[in-house]
């Protein structure tokens, strides 16, 4: 009955605080009602409606991600594949509620990183912000997070099958407050030094794709290949699943492309054609060079080709024109090529889905075209590249990428390294051969498994 009595006063101690704190929100917003007025008539219905459109759409890539990577893994590690994307979706949004929103977006310090005013989501209502003057502050700050829910994810290609879930929740949490928080404050909040500098990423070809790309090839590199890599390691388990996933992830690109526009215009028009446009064409060249090299295409191929040209446009989609896109999707789909059928087997790094090959090379060369093919006619808040009269913009470009490069790869590695004295990065040699599935979540995706 003690117990029960703490906690009835507990609660009710509780209750009187929120009721006490809902009646300062009231008084403050009473207090200022010409203010609010003013700032919700600058709001804009349409472009409010696209990018909560563009939110959903982003939040259903990860699903997707999880549904590409579990049908490339084997049939006894599915689960633990599926389980690792869906753990990001919660844990990643919690430390953006807590304090990624702020270290990325906040006001600037030093143009390294944002200050902490917007803790847990502090300030951040339903009037507008400074990035995006026609939709709710909120509504940016949601369409971001599931940026920052993605990204992680897209680590887990590199040491599926062989990395320890709650060390892989641990890295996650610590990269997304070190290496992702930072680099998106350089290259998206006001005051970052690359934003000062000129560098352009439309959807997060450097905030994302480069960034998850490095840290997935320390990951490799760290963990170590798999048992039997090369050798006994088996085909994926499910194409069927891998072309649903890659299929999600193509729809869900345009809200990550297209959204980036912040409004329903003209703009996100033109960045959801070169989008398509990029993809279409990486597809089609990887089936074409699959069938050089194979003697016949792939449905692995075609849709690994598709994806690296997602990765590539995304840095570029809002400073494009279509046949800018095909270039970019032609090119992308021959060096991710090479990188995947060839600089992996030379090097010998087990990158077990292709994470650094993909995401990484392929953001890469994307954030380079971008200083290519860019144009002031498609985007004048933009520049010219390269192609248009400006090989400024490709300098840029290229100190943008080693800055952002050199900056993952050492700190995941740090990261890697220190959480690996705290928690045993890699499973045992047991649970590996017995399948992820059962040794760390005693669930099966199948009733046979190999």
């Amino acid at each position: 009955m003690s117990h029960l009595r703490r906690l009835t006063a507990f609660l009710f101690t509780t209750e009187i605080a929120l009721c006490a704190m809902a009646a300062q929100d009231l008084a403050a917003d009473n207090a200022a009602p010409a203010q609010t007025v003013a700032s919700v008539a600058s709001l804009d219905s349409g472009d409010t409606a696209w990018v909560l459109i563009s939110a959903a759409l982003v939040l259903l890539m990860t699903p997707g991600l999880a549904f590409f990577y579990g049908g490339l893994v084997r049939k006894k590690n599915v689960l633990s594949v599926l389980m690792q994307c869906l753990m990001m979706i919660g844990l990643i949004t919690i430390h953006w509620v807590i304090c990624g929103y702020s270290l990325a977006f906040g006001p600037d310090i030093g143009g390294v990183i944002g200050g902490l005013d917007w803790a847990g989501l502090r300030g951040v209502t339903g009037e507008p912000g400074s990035y995006a003057p026609t939709i709710p502050h909120n509504v940016f700050m949601i369409y971001q997070a599931m940026f920052a829910v993605i990204t992680p994810a897209l680590i887990i290609g590199a040491f599926a099958e062989r990395m320890r879930f709650s060390s892989f929740c641990v890295f996650s949490l610590l990269w997304a407050t070190f290496v992702y928080a930072p680099v998106c404050h350089w290259v998206w909040g006001e005051g970052g030094f690359l934003r000062k500098m000129g560098a352009l990423d439309f959807a997060g070809g450097t905030v994302v794709h480069i960034n998850a790309g490095l840290a997935a090839l320390a990951a490799a590199l760290i963990l170590g290949k798999r048992h039997g890599f090369t050798k006994t390691i088996s085909p994926p388990h499910s194409l069927p699943f891998a072309v649903l996933g890659a299929s999600l992830l193509w729809f869900g690109w345009f809200g990550f492309n297209a959204g980036s526009a912040l409004s329903a215009g003209g703009l996100a028009g033109s960045a959801f054609v070169a989008t398509h446009v990029a993809a279409s064409t990486a597809a089609f060249a990887w089936a074409i060079l699959d069938s050089l090299h194979h003697s016949r295409p792939t449905a692995l191929g075609i849709i690994t080709g598709a994806v690296a040209g997602l990765v590539a446009v995304t840095p570029a989609a809002g400073f494009i024109t279509p046949l800018g896109a095909m270039g970019i999707g032609l090119s992308v789909s021959i060096i991710c090529w090479l990188s995947v059928t060839y600089m992996k087997p030379l090097l010998g790094y087990d990158d077990s889905l292709d994470a650094y090959g993909v995401h990484g090379v392929g953001g890469i060369w994307g954030a380079i075209a971008t200083g290519l093919w860019a144009s002031k006619a498609v985007n004048p808040a933009g520049a010219d590249g390269l192609f248009h009269g400006n090989p400024a913009l490709l300098v840029i470009q290229l100190k943008a990428v080693a800055v952002t490069a050199a900056y993952a790869f050492v700190c995941s590695c740090l990261l890697l390294k220190l959480v690996n004295l705290a928690l045993p990065l890699r499973v045992s040699e047991r649970e590996e051969r017995v399948g992820l599935d059962l040794s760390l979540h005693s669930e099966a995706a199948y009733t046979l498994i190999d």
